[in-house]
């Protein structure tokens, strides 16, 4: 199995949060990991928000920063460039979705297209979970 991480899924690997151990599951169970390019810039401002906001341990920080380095570094990573534009209109027309809720929706899509292995889209947002349900990709959770 494939598994797509939005950042509403991504986030519950470093934060434990309601649905964090199925996120983790689902992870240790893939065979890949697959997001979007703009996954990075928006996990670093949800880390570095907590740490602000929290007042954590320097250490904490260090710790959950490095693991999400190491981690992206094995991530297959799906650029948003001219030729993920089209697939960004026709969801965003279809389904009136946010501009970073459709590249992450357009970025799965292109690339459950083109493999051949079970393909879950794994988000937090239900308007993106009905809109994955409507274009026909298996989702997480499955409510």
């Amino acid at each position: 199995m494939i598994l797509y991480l939005d950042t509403s899924a991504l986030v519950k690997k470093y934060f434990e949060e309601e649905h964090s151990a199925e996120v983790i599951s689902a992870w240790k169970s893939a065979l890949g990991i697959v997001t979007s390019a703009v996954a990075y810039a928006e996990l670093l401002a949800a880390i570095y928000r907590k740490a602000s906001e929290t007042q954590v341990k320097r250490s904490w920080f260090e710790r959950v920063t490095a693991a999400f380095d190491e981690d992206w570094s094995s991530f297959i990573v799906v650029e948003v460039n001219n030729r993920l534009n089209e697939a960004i209109h026709k969801v965003i027309a279809n389904h009136g979705l946010r501009g970073f809720d459709a590249i992450h929706l357009s970025s799965a899509l292109t690339v459950g297209a083109a493999i051949a292995e079970e393909f879950i889209f794994t988000c937090f947002d239900k308007r993106l979970r009905q809109a994955a349900r409507a274009e026909g990709l298996s989702t997480l959770p499955a409510v």
